[in-house]
């Protein structure tokens, strides 16, 4: 049975998601007027994903003041062993948002003790709602999803990740690899939408030699909710410094993670 304190969450997450994200896209409506900021090489934030992640994080505060809170333009609060933490990135794929592209979304992830146990994403521009958990199936606008029926990376399309916090040098190697094993590959510069794609059956899989926390903690809720296999994600605290990422169905999982280990 699920736990109701986490039933109460994730009802909450539903609703609150769909309202941050009409909020971000009132600004990607309007983002002519957005004054854009750089945070680094490739890294882009304009008021858009403040206010978005600000929005959500009242009203979470305002709901369950017990809970933690780490969101990619606010930081972490006080985060104790135990404590549930809410993992948010209020735009992830500021890029594409910035230009044009609807390629953008919202992510809400809960976890606690070590597990992610639900995570919602929302893409606005496009209408897709994913969530999922693991008490809860995953679905793509409230209808359940199915997983990709690939027995290997060369049957279907693949999503592979990659940031400018990797060296070129250290990430051609795997592409390589991925690319002889038959790999044709997707990218559009959200790595919680490609994830839900992989959990909807879109995509076969993904891999990504390096992705922040909330780039991806609520799309392994949306995973864990349809049953994909994927790599341990917050060994070696993740939680706030990152990892890699592997994810897909048994078959493919395996063929990703020896490509993966080949090259690193």
């Amino acid at each position: 049975m699920t736990d109701p304190d986490i039933a109460g969450r994730y009802a909450l997450a539903l609703t609150l998601i769909r309202e941050a994200g009409d909020l971000a896209n009132g600004y990607f409506r309007a983002r002519g007027d957005l004054t854009i900021k750089s945070k680094g090489f490739q890294d882009m934030a304009s008021e858009a994903d403040l206010n978005t992640e600000l929005l959500i994080k009242t009203r979470l505060a305002e709901a369950y003041p017990q809970d933690a809170f780490l969101g990619e333009e606010t930081g972490v609060t006080d985060f104790a062993p135990g404590q549930g933490i809410w993992v948010v990135d209020p735009i992830d794929g500021t890029q594409p948002f910035i230009s044009g592209l609807t390629s953008w979304c919202v992510s809400i992830g809960f976890m606690r003790d070590g597990a992610v146990l639900f995570g919602t994403v929302y893409a606005p521009a496009r209408d897709e709602l994913f969530a999922g958990g693991k008490d809860f199936p995953a679905t793509l606008n409230g209808t359940p999803v199915e997983r990709h029926p690939a027995r290997s990376i060369g049957e279907g399309i693949c999503g592979v990740g990659y940031s400018p916090r990797l060296k070129p040098e250290d990430f051609l190697p795997l592409f390589d690899r991925l690319l002889k094993a038959g790999c044709m590959y997707y990218r559009d510069g959200s790595g919680a939408l490609t994830l839900c794609y992989v959990a909807a059956g879109r995509l076969n899989g993904f891999i990504e030699p390096h992705i922040n926390s909330w780039d991806c903690l609520g799309a392994i809720g949306v995973l864990e909710g349809a049953g994909l296999m994927r790599s341990d994600f917050l060994a070696g605290d993740g939680l706030m410094k990152g990892n890699h990422l592997i994810a897909g169905n048994p078959e493919v999982y395996a063929q990703l993670t020896a490509l993966y280990g080949a090259s690193a």
